[in-house]
């Protein structure tokens, strides 16, 4: 499922913060963005929403920052384990546009994509703006490649359907019962068979090609310099 997130303008319309309070809070680290868009645009996970208003009914209050900051040391944010305002790097998410140019290809291609299910965004914005982790640059590479070994966008999906099923299960094998993640697995396995021979054939295919280039570019500057000597030298004209 994708996750819902907020960019700081939709933040503060929601909250009713003031952008100044908000800049405030987050140079102390009351609250910091959940992650930064490859435009460097801050943006809010609106599961973490709780939070930001947990500090704004405190400021409402008439608590200052610094007890703010205390009470949040002392009892933590709802629902985290961070007791101190502190957690990890912002992690940088990719637009359409940055996954776009990071791949080499055009933002309508990501889009056809993401239509045919192929790839779905991390996460979209409440206007409809969506982020990818840097994990899709190495995806849709792969994609670009198996479109090169002949492979239909609807063997694709199968294939990213595959990818994403073998990184959920990476991150937690827990998920699946044991019959299905052992099937799913298999079924893996076997494409990568599948796949590993076309590449082989792709292979045989590069070298056959590599050495007819490299035999007709010298036939063929064997046949240019035949071809100059045809250029005569031009006699000077006799007197009349």
């Amino acid at each position: 499922m994708k996750k819902k997130m907020l960019f700081k303008d939709e933040l503060l319309t929601e909250t009713g913060i003031d952008e100044k309070i908000l800049e405030k809070w987050q140079k102390v680290k009351l609250i910091k963005p959940d992650g930064v868009t490859s435009d460097n645009m801050p943006f809010y996970l609106r599961r973490n929403l709780e939070k930001i208003l947990h500090v704004k009914r405190l400021f409402d209050l008439g608590y200052q920052l610094e007890d703010i900051q205390k009470i949040i040391k002392k009892v933590g944010l709802p629902r985290t384990g961070i007791k101190d305002g502190k957690s990890s790097k912002t992690s940088e998410f990719l637009t359409v546009g940055g996954l776009a140019e990071r791949v080499g290809i055009s933002s309508r291609a990501i889009k056809h994509w993401e239509e045919k299910g192929i790839i779905e965004p991390d996460m979209r914005s409440e206007g409809g703006f969506r982020l990818y982790s840097e994990l899709y640059i190495k995806l849709c590479q792969l994609i670009k490649d198996l479109q090169l070994f002949g492979y239909s966008l609807e063997e694709i999906k199968d294939m990213s359907s595959l990818f994403r099923d073998f990184l959920a299960m990476e991150n937690d094998l827990n998920s699946s019962d044991v019959e299905k993640n052992s099937r799913r697995l298999d079924e893996m396995r076997q494409k990568i068979r599948v796949l590993e021979e076309k590449i082989d054939h792709f292979k045989a295919g590069i070298e056959r090609w590599e050495d007819l280039l490299k035999k007709k570019k010298k036939e063929i500057s064997a046949l240019k310099s035949q071809n100059k000597k045809r250029l005569k030298p031009k006699g000077k004209k006799k007197n009349a």
